[in-house]
C-alpha cells in the first residue's frame, strides 16, 4: 500500500497506463496529507514529482464530487509556467473527462469567453489575472466553487510586494467562496514557516513537508584564464580576452555537455548570445523581454537538441519543461544561495541523477562571492526570506480591490479581510484610516459612514495597476522581413538611442532600426555589431550573510599575502576550504 492506493480509481489505472507504479518520496509524504484536506507547504527539489504530488489529489477532489464551476486554481508566477501546466494537465483532463484551462494576459477573447460561459474544474493563472477574475460578476460566481488552490514556486514571489498582494488576494477569494484548501510548492526555501503563514494566512493551520530526497550535486567556481587563441578570438569578437576565454569555456562545455547558461541580467545575456551568434555555435537566449514566440521557439529547439545550450536569465529558473539538462553554467556570481540552487536544479532533472553546475567568476571580487555562495549551497545554508510587512502601497492597491469586489464594503468587515493575511497581521485601523484618506484623496474611493464605496475612477485605476512589479513603458520590436515581434525595449533606451539607422542586439541577433513609432520600432536583421541594450530592475542584492563571508575571504587572503604567502600559495589555502578551480 502507497500514497497511489489512495487515489481515485481511474487515476490509479491512468497512472499503471503510464507505467507509474510506485510515488516518488514527495508525493508519498504529501498525498494523504493533501487529500486529507489540510493546508501544505510541500518543499522538494527540481524533478522530484511535486507538481505531480498537488496536481493528481486535486483530480481525485474533482473526480470525486459532483460539483459546477471551478473547483480547483492553480497559481503560478508566470504565464509560461502557465502554459507548461497547461501542456502537462491537458492530458490527464482529457483522459479524467476533467476540464482543465488556462488564463493570462495573452489567453485569446474567444477563449475567455468559453472559460466564461463553461467554467473548467481546474483553472491555470497567474495572480494579476486573479485579480481581474474576482472583480467581474460572471466569473466572480464561477470562483464561488473553488475547494482547493496550489501556489506554485510560491518562494519567487514571497519576498516581492507581489507575495503581500498574492496573501491579500487569496483572503478576498476566500470572502467570494468561503475557505478552502492551500497548498505552496517550492523547491527551495529559507524561511519555511514565513512562508506557510503567507499561504494560508494568520488563522489557520498547516503543514509543512520538506521530503528528505539527496540530490547529489556537484558545483565548481572558475575563472577561465585567457589563452593565446583566446587573444586572438577577441580581437574577432571585439572584446576583452577575459571575456573571450570565458566564451571559450562555455563553448566547450556545450560541445560535450547540453547546458543551461544563466545570467543575472538581459544585458548580459545579450553579450554573450550576439557573441556566440558570430561564431555560429547553436546557443540561444531566452529572457522576459523577448517576444512570446521567440521564447517558446527557442525553449523548443532546446528541447527538440537544435541547441546545444541556451543562455537564459530567471525567466528558465523556474520549473518549465525543457528537456534535459546535462549540466548548469552560471555566468557571474548569482548573488544568492537560494537562485543558486535553483539554477543548478534544472540540471540532472531526475531522482538519482546529479546536479552539476559551474559558477564563471568574471573578477576577484566575484571569485570571493561565488566561493562563499558555493559553499553555503553545498552546506544548504539558504537566506532567509523576509517578506515586506504592511506594504501601504498594497494596502491602497487592495482597498480598491475590494470595492471592485463588492461595489460598498463596511470599513470593519474590510479591515478583518486584510488582518487575516500575513504581512497584514500587526496592520491597526488607524493605518488603514489613513492610506484610505490617501485614496480617497485620489478620488480612487469615497468613505461615509464608516462604508467604502467604489467611485467612477476606481475600476481604471484597478485595471492599469494589477500588478506589484515595477513597470516602465516598453516598445514593441518588430521585425519586417520575418512579420513577428522579437521583444521589447524599455523606454529609457528608446529615448536615448532609437533612431532610424542605429543598430541594436537582441536575441542574440543584430537589427538595424527602420522606423520608429508611437508604441512599435520596426526592424531590418543585419551583420554589422550593434548596441546592447539596458533594461531597469536588473539588480539582485546580496544576502548579508553572504557579504560577510566575503569579506572573510578577502582578509583571510590579505592576511596570507601580509605572512609572506605567495598568490600561489594563498589561492590553494582558498582551494582547500571552497570548491574553486
Amino acid at each position: 500500500m502507497n500514497a497511489f492506493s489512495k487515489l481515485h480509481p481511474r487515476i490509479r489505472e491512468m497512472l499503471a497506463q503510464q507505467s507509474i507504479q510506485e510515488p516518488t518520496p514527495p508525493q508519498e509524504q504529501a498525498i494523504p496529507a493533501i487529500l486529507a484536506g489540510e493546508n501544505v507547504l510541500l518543499i522538494a527539489p527540481t524533478g522530484t514529482g511535486k507538481t505531480e504530488a498537488a496536481a493528481l489529489p486535486i483530480f481525485h477532489k474533482i473526480l470525486s464530487k459532483e460539483h459546477q464551476g471551478t473547483q480547483a486554481v492553480y497559481i503560478t508566477p508566470l504565464r509560461a509556467l502557465n502554459r507548461d501546466m497547461l501542456r502537462r494537465f491537458h492530458e490527464w483532463g482529457e483522459k479524467l473527462q476533467v476540464s482543465v484551462a488556462v488564463r493570462h494576459g495573452d489567453t485569446s477573447q474567444a477563449d475567455r469567453r468559453k472559460q466564461s460561459l463553461r467554467p473548467p474544474e481546474l483553472l491555470i493563472t497567474t495572480p494579476e489575472t486573479l485579480q481581474v477574475i474576482l472583480t467581474g460578476k460572471r466569473l466572480r460566481k464561477n470562483l464561488a466553487s473553488v475547494r482547493m488552490v496550489v501556489v506554485d514556486e510560491i518562494h519567487e514571489m514571497a519576498s516581492s510586494k507581489r507575495g503581500s498582494q498574492l496573501a491579500v488576494l487569496l483572503e478576498r477569494l476566500a470572502e467570494n467562496a468561503g475557505d478552502f484548501q492551500r497548498i505552496g510548492l517550492s523547491a527551495t526555501v529559507g524561511s519555511p514557516d514565513i512562508v506557510a503563514r503567507l499561504l494560508v494566512g494568520n488563522f489557520r493551520s498547516y503543514k509543512i513537508i520538506q521530503a528528505d530526497v539527496k540530490r547529489a550535486s556537484d558545483l565548481r567556481v572558475v575563472s577561465p584564464k585567457p589563452t593565446r587563441a583566446d587573444y586572438a578570438m577577441a580581437s574577432t569578437l571585439e572584446c576583452d580576452p577575459s571575456l573571450a576565454a570565458q566564451i571559450r569555456f562555455i563553448r566547450e562545455t556545450t560541445r560535450s555537455r547540453k547546458c543551461l547558461i544563466f545570467v543575472n541580467t538581459r544585458q548580459a545575456a545579450e553579450v554573450l548570445g550576439s557573441r556566440f551568434r558570430q561564431l555560429g555555435e547553436p546557443i540561444g537566449v531566452h529572457h522576459g523581454s523577448l517576444s512570446v514566440e521567440a521564447r517558446v521557439e527557442a525553449e523548443e529547439a532546446f528541447k527538440g537538441g537544435a541547441l546545444r545550450g541556451l543562455i537564459c536569465t530567471s525567466s528558465m529558473e523556474l520549473g518549465i519543461d525543457i528537456g534535459d539538462v546535462d549540466h548548469v553554467i552560471q555566468y557571474s556570481s548569482p548573488r544568492e544561495v537560494s537562485r543558486l540552487l535553483q539554477r543548478v536544479g534544472r540540471a540532472g532533472h531526475k531522482i538519482g541523477l546529479i546536479s552539476s553546475g559551474t559558477i564563471i567568476a568574471t573578477c576577484a571580487d566575484d571569485v570571493a562571492e561565488a566561493c562563499a555562495i558555493a559553499r553555503r549551497a553545498a552546506a544548504a545554508q539558504l537566506e532567509p526570506i523576509q517578506i515586506h510587512e504592511k506594504p501601504m502601497d498594497v494596502l491602497a492597491n487592495q482597498i480598491v480591490g475590494l470595492e471592485m469586489d463588492f461595489g460598498d464594503i463596511r470599513l470593519e468587515k474590510a479591515y478583518q479581510i486584510f488582518n487575516r493575511a500575513y504581512p497584514f497581521r500587526d496592520l491597526t485601523m488607524e493605518e488603514m484610516r489613513g492610506v484610505l484618506a490617501q485614496v480617497e484623496e485620489h478620488r480612487l474611493t469615497r468613505v461615509q459612514d464608516d462604508i467604502i464605496q467604489r467611485t467612477r475612477k476606481a475600476r481604471e485605476y484597478y485595471i492599469e495597476n494589477l500588478s506589484m512589479i515595477p513597470d516602465e513603458k516598453r516598445y514593441n520590436v518588430y521585425d519586417i522581413v520575418g512579420r513577428r515581434s522579437v521583444g521589447t525595449l524599455d523606454e529609457a533606451f528608446v529615448v536615448s538611442f532609437a533612431r532610424p539607422g542605429a543598430t541594436f542586439v537582441t536575441k542574440g541577433e543584430i537589427w538595424e532600426i527602420s522606423e520608429v513609432e508611437e508604441d512599435e520600432i520596426k526592424v531590418v536583421p543585419i551583420h554589422r555589431s550593434g548596441e546592447i541594450p539596458s533594461w531597469t530592475g536588473e539588480e539582485i542584492p546580496v544576502p548579508f550573510e553572504v557579504a560577510q563571508e566575503v569579506g572573510r575571504i578577502r582578509r583571510e587572503i590579505r592576511e596570507a599575502l601580509e605572512a609572506g604567502c605567495s598568490e600561489e600559495q594563498a589561492a590553494e589555502q582558498l582551494r582547500e576550504k571552497y570548491p574553486v578551480d
